[in-house]
């Protein structure tokens, strides 16, 4: 069976999302996706949300037909570095090379998002050259410019990457706007990082609207603003 899940999203907890997390489930499903990888800056808060909340379970798998893939997106020393399938502690700061090599120890997936976006923290060339990569990011839906995208997905058919799509969303209104269809067999975490390394079924590539692109810049300028503080449930190490 063919599952549409977002592979990049982002919630209240990111420093520049707004997103609660039961409205992203709720916007999610109602867009027909089947799950998607929650991938915050720096903190796996959320997961510890969803899962504290019943909206994810410790084993992997599925709640209510729905899968939320733990995951997190890293800032490194290079750029960012999505981190898929796992639970890390902050690595901000971290050198690429060595946030991929505990990604893939942790049984996670190394995936470089937005790589050619240089507006965006995306992992040069020469940097990408140089890590043991499985899968990279070719379609980002709140990319600057599209031919970042194009050079994206060069790069992956140079070096035989997966490729995987995502909507990059910071509000609920724009999850889903692209997303990575797997086949799957094994409706799991674990099934699914499966089959990301195998080769996704297809890829839904739609741009955000100028009015999310809007609101997901307008989130960018309070990034890097304090903000409240929410209680949450700290995270344990992998």
């Amino acid at each position: 069976m063919k599952y549409r899940i977002d592979l990049h999203c982002h919630s209240r907890f990111s420093s520049d999302g707004v997103s609660e997390p039961e409205e992203m489930v709720q916007a999610a499903k109602e867009r027909g996706l089947h799950g998607f990888a929650i991938t915050d800056h720096n903190t796996c808060a959320c997961v510890d949300y969803f899962l504290s909340h019943g909206l994810m379970r410790e084993d992997g798998h599925p709640v209510n037909d729905f899968l939320i893939l733990p995951g997190q997106e890293i800032t490194t020393s290079a750029g960012h570095l999505l981190a898929l399938g796992v639970r890390l502690p902050d690595l901000k700061g971290i050198g690429p090379a060595e946030a991929v090599g505990l990604i893939q120890e942790a049984g996670g997936l190394a995936v470089p998002p937005h790589p050619y976006d240089n507006f965006r923290a995306g992992i040069r060339e020469s940097i990408l050259d140089e890590l043991a990569l499985e899968a990279i990011e070719v379609f980002n839906a709140a990319v600057t410019f599209k031919r970042a995208n194009r050079r994206a997905y060069d790069y992956a058919t140079k070096r035989d990457l997966a490729m995987t799509a995502g909507s990059d969303a910071h509000h609920v209104e724009a999850i889903g706007t692209a997303c990575t269809v797997l086949e799957l067999h094994d409706f799991t975490v674990k099934g699914a990082l499966a089959a990301i390394r195998k080769g996704a079924a297809g890829l839904e590539q739609r741009y955000m609207s100028k009015t999310q692109a809007l609101r997901k810049t307008w989130s960018n300028v309070f990034r890097l603003r304090p903000r409240k503080k929410r209680h949450h449930i700290p995270h344990p190490h992998p």
